[in-house]
């Protein structure tokens, strides 16, 4: 019987990227001391706006990625949806602390499904 599970999306820069790339698409990196919380967000739309408007235009170098997986709805369930602009932006906060846990509750591999580069 297969896990029931939700799809999520990150936009990612090149750096982070790079190292899911190491983790043969299996997990995210560890978050930095300044990133409190992971925010894998509910939908594509979201996602983009995000590797597209801020990725590729505020990173160096100037590209942002959208990636998609799969995680267990059973892991997810203790997590509540955020909200934090319009209906379409809806994310979770996961704790930098949770985020081996979070990847060990990933279904397959992240998967890049779209890229956009800056001037």
């Amino acid at each position: 019987m297969q896990a029931e599970t939700v799809t999520l999306y990150r936009p990612v820069g090149q750096q982070e990227l790079d190292l899911v790339v190491d983790s043969g698409f299996r997990k995210f990196p560890p978050r930095l001391p300044t990133q409190p919380i992971f925010y894998p967000v509910l939908n594509e739309e979201y996602a983009t706006q995000i590797a597209r408007d801020w990725n590729a235009k505020q990173n160096n170098p100037k590209v942002g990625y959208v990636t998609r997986f799969r995680v267990r709805t059973d892991y997810l369930d203790q997590f509540e949806i955020h909200t934090v602009g319009a209906r379409i932006h809806k994310e979770y906060w996961i704790p930098a602390e949770e985020l081996e846990e979070f990847n060990a509750n990933i279904i397959g591999n992240i998967e890049v499904i779209s890229e956009y580069r800056g001037e």
